[in-house]
């Protein structure tokens, strides 16, 4: 059975406010929010599998500490620029 689009973003959204890191919870609840629903599905793809990766990996890559992985380079350089208000 295929998830539906609607559900893809619920999912996705409770998904992002409940990561295990707090300020991963605020930084991608908070995109999420804005963003989702104006997504393609590829970018939702992407989403997706950013949300398998590791809180300590993300947080760093958001707040510039490491460089993110090359599939999640724009997206990290996209939720970075949501999170400074340099939307």
């Amino acid at each position: 059975m295929q998830e539906t689009h609607e559900n893809r973003l619920k999912r996705m959204k409770m998904r992002s406010m409940r990561r295990g890191i707090k300020e991963m919870d605020i930084i991608l609840s908070a995109f999420a929010d804005a963003q989702l629903a104006g997504m393609t599905a590829a970018q939702l793809d992407l989403y997706d599998a950013l949300l398998h990766e590791n809180d300590q990996d993300l947080y760093q890559w958001v707040s510039g500490q490491a460089p993110a992985k090359a599939e999640f380079s724009n997206l990290i350089a996209e939720i970075s620029a949501f999170t400074t208000g340099d939307k």
